[in-house]
């Protein structure tokens, strides 16, 4: 464990986020929050958390967030499904994090982590399970998000050569009880389904995907932030399950029995085709883009063997996890 230190992270307000600074207080460290005047800081307040106004392209908010701090979380980017300007993908996930890091070698800043994702390493073949090692099996990316975020990958790594200790994180699907925003949309999914406003499996609900639960990504920020090889990179995931069996999951837990509608590949894409047109004609946020229901029918089935074996990374197995989620659901009564 390292000793208590002023770390500064960025997407702290976040669903990850906001465990993760949290989780950091708990650690006896003081942390510096960076965040927009519009972001939702709730489930912030401590006295050691302190938010500092910016974002990811203002240089002066960087430079005061990380004066004196020898740690630094970059967990802020562009996740959504969609943008009517499609290059803010890659102004906040690759100029962004360079700005990040340039500003941290400039403040003094020992060591970062930074939150890379699985869908850098691509689809995996069927009955494949990857891992950090495997090649992409097709160079094509299948959104504005999944390529941004690659290429931020591999510019992190030149970082990495220059001379900065920088450890990367691939998270999974993350799931679990905190901040329903649309980098929990797994747990939204869940709440849906169990009241029957999602009934569909894309492909009848067959294409593998890992689940992994947030208190295990958090723990594993910080496993990587106190263990982690300069330069290596961890899966943080969990169990590998189709989505007919995470459906299954919240089926026994819950008791009930629920609809399922099998939604052909055919009709879906005609489906987000129509979703994408309306964003592009008037401005109304998509539910699904086409470039999205390509990424759900292919399989991203990926190992943690080497975040266990290296950084003493644990799972929570997916019927834990989901039992805690949909627990939380109920007493949170949330409606989606």
């Amino acid at each position: 464990m390292t000793s208590p230190t002023t770390i500064f992270v960025t997407g702290g307000t976040g669903f990850i986020g906001t465990k993760l600074v949290n989780a950091l207080v708990q650690k006896g460290h003081t942390v510096r929050v960076l965040t927009r005047s519009t972001s939702n800081r709730a489930g912030l307040d401590h006295e050691r958390i302190s938010f500092v106004e910016g974002d990811l392209m203002n240089r002066d908010s960087l430079l005061t967030g990380m004066e004196g701090c020898t740690q630094v979380y970059h967990l802020a980017a562009y996740a959504k499904n969609w943008s009517r300007d499609r290059t803010v993908f890659y102004r906040q996930n690759v100029d962004g994090m360079k700005l990040v890091f340039d500003t941290a070698r400039e403040t003094g800043v020992k060591r970062i982590v930074f939150t890379s994702t699985i869908v850098v390493y691509g689809p995996t073949a069927p009955g494949v399970v990857g891992d950090e090692t495997m090649p992409r099996i097709t160079q094509r990316c299948f959104t504005e998000y999944e390529e941004s975020k690659t290429i931020a990958h591999q510019e992190a790594l030149k970082y990495v050569d220059r001379g900065q200790d920088i450890v990367l994180v691939n998270p999974t699907r993350v799931y679990g009880p905190g901040k329903l925003t649309e980098g929990n949309s797994v747990t939204l999914m869940i709440s849906m389904y169990d009241k029957g406003k999602l009934p569909v499996l894309l492909n009848r609900g067959l294409n593998i995907g890992n689940y992994v639960f947030v208190d295990d990504l958090v723990r594993g920020h910080i496993l990587a932030m106190e263990r982690g090889g300069t330069g290596e990179s961890y899966i943080l995931g969990g169990e590998n399950a189709s989505l007919k069996r995470l459906f299954e999951l919240v089926d026994e837990i819950s008791g009930k029995r629920h609809f399922q509608l099998n939604l052909p590949p055919r009709l879906a894409y005609v489906y987000a085709g129509i979703e994408q047109k309306k964003a592009e004609w008037f401005g109304w946020y998509p539910q699904i883009t086409p470039g999205w229901v390509e990424t759900f029918l292919h399989d991203w089935a990926y190992s943690t063997a080497k975040a266990e074996r290296d950084i003493g990374y644990t799972v929570t197995p997916l019927r834990e996890g989901i039992r805690i989620t949909y627990e939380w659901l109920k007493q949170n009564a949330v409606k989606p």
